[in-house]
């Protein structure tokens, strides 16, 4: 606290060779809540000048800089500085960059976002970097899950080998244009080591670079996968609240959401709840908000629809699209399934059937 008895604010150094650019960052930045001060540097002298003479709690740094260039700053920093949080800042994806930035130690590499969804993504790991330690998580994005890493490896289309550590495990994820392509984990390879891996609670991570070569062993979406994961943790808990049971004693039940991931061709599931928006549960989903809007507004319309046309009590609603197919259905507020776009409209109807039988028990 300061002498005043409010809370100190953290401090944040923001360096880049382009006057545009920094105002630009500094307004994004300002969206920060935990509202820290914001200085800048338009050269890495400057910057490392400013570090001498001033306490900062967090480095934002151009890669591409004229004289003395990113890296160098940030190697110096890292040496001289090394309790200060750091972060590289390109808008050129380059691979080697990635590996020689996170051999440096720095605790972040980011593309200069370019979308909404991206910056806020990314003002939300600055804000945990601007954070207390904690015990969770991993190195690189503090309090951030596995998930969270993989999620922003795959919405960035990056192309890189994730290298994690969790005591004495280890294991590897290949990420080839935004897409999961294979894993392993001790003896164990593609999905069957991706789920293990993604039931680390922390430890650390490396960022090496892609693997172009890597032959696919894993064909479903990030987000069909990282389903798959919420499902299995979902297991792993029932079998926890058993262990407390009397012999003979019923298995915990799945979720029904987790049974609903076992329907082949499954990538999502969102459940809307009864009351304003912004009240729903969601597995597969890295932004949900926007497609529970989706389904409130779509619903809405087509039982005005129905009501105008005579036609009766609206069913479901499906939906077709390049990446992936929607099936709508009026249960509690509106359950969305989102599923592969290589499940026919005929095959769709059939398991959202089940889906529904699931949900309806």
């Amino acid at each position: 606290m300061t002498p005043e008895g409010q809370t100190t604010r953290h401090r944040i150094l923001l360096v880049d060779d382009d006057p545009s650019l920094l105002e630009l960052y500094r307004q994004i930045f300002a969206q920060l809540p935990s509202s820290p001060e914001i200085l800048t540097a338009n050269s890495g002298s400057r910057a490392l000048a400013m570090l001498e003479a001033e306490r900062f709690r967090l480095l934002i740094c151009d890669l591409k800089m004229p004289k003395m260039d990113g890296l160098q700053v940030l190697s110096i920093v890292r040496r001289k500085y090394p309790e200060l949080r750091t972060v590289a800042l390109t808008a050129i994806p380059d691979e080697e960059f990635r590996s020689r930035v996170y051999s440096l130690g720095v605790d972040l590499f980011w593309h200069k976002p370019s979308t909404q969804q991206e910056t806020e993504m990314f003002l939300e790991c600055l804000e945990s970097l601007l954070g207390q330690e904690v015990d969770n998580g991993f190195r690189g994005v503090q309090s951030k899950s596995l998930v969270d890493i993989v999620q922003l490896e795959c919405l960035s289309q990056s192309s890189s080998v994730l290298r994690i550590a969790n005591g004495s495990l280890s294991g590897k994820i290949w990420i080839q244009d935004g897409e999961v392509v294979d894993a392993e984990a001790g003896e164990l390879a593609a999905e069957a080591a991706f789920l293990k891996i993604l039931s680390w609670r922390a430890g650390t991570f490396e960022t090496l670079p892609a693997d172009p070569a890597r032959q696919r062993a894993i064909f479903k979406s990030y987000n069909g996968l990282l389903l798959e994961s919420a499902q299995a943790m979902d297991e792993a808990r029932g079998e926890a609240a058993n262990n407390g049971h009397t012999n003979g004693a019923p298995a915990a039940p799945l979720s029904p959401f987790a049974q609903m991931s076992q329907i082949e061709g499954v990538e999502f599931v969102l459940a809307l709840k009864d009351g304003e928006s912004g009240h729903e549960v969601a597995r597969g989903l890295e932004n949900p908000e926007r497609m529970a809007a989706w389904t409130r507004q779509s619903l809405q319309h087509f039982h005005t629809l129905g009501d105008q046309l005579g036609a009766g009590r609206l069913e479901q609603i499906e939906g077709l699209g390049p990446q992936r197919n929607v099936t709508v259905a009026p249960r509690d507020a509106g359950l969305c399934v989102g599923w592969v776009h290589t499940v026919k409209p005929g095959e769709m109807r059939d398991r959202m059937k089940k889906a529904l039988e699931v949900w309806d028990c």
